[in-house]
């Protein structure tokens, strides 16, 4: 990927980890230009945005504070180095399951 490509994409990746109302946002604004490095970043933040829905609600209604605490905690860390790897210019995986994210989440 070149640096022109990346430099286009960075305001749509930078978008899509800043809530779910930014992940729409970036989906839309990189609708048209369809750039590879906003659109890796938007399947990274989409994937990490959904597990986060999919573990913390019913982990919610269990009420154990202590897991709850250790799962916000690690999607907290998961969502900086994503974020931190948007600013970067980095195409790198969350660690664990941006795998995963890339790979459910291809359009084809």
């Amino acid at each position: 990927m070149d640096e022109n490509t990346i430099f286009d994409g960075k305001t749509a990746a930078a978008f899509s980890y800043i809530t779910f109302v930014g992940l729409i946002i970036a989906y839309f604004m990189n609708s048209e230009s369809k750039n590879p490095f906003a659109a890796f970043h938007i399947r990274q933040s989409l994937g990490l945005t959904l597990s986060y829905f999919l573990i913390m609600i019913p982990l919610s209604m269990l009420d154990i504070p202590s897991a709850s605490i250790g799962f916000f905690i690690l999607f907290f860390v998961l969502w900086l180095y994503g974020i931190i790897s948007a600013f970067q210019g980095h195409t790198r995986p969350i660690p664990l399951v941006g795998e995963f994210y890339q790979k459910t989440f291809a359009g084809k």
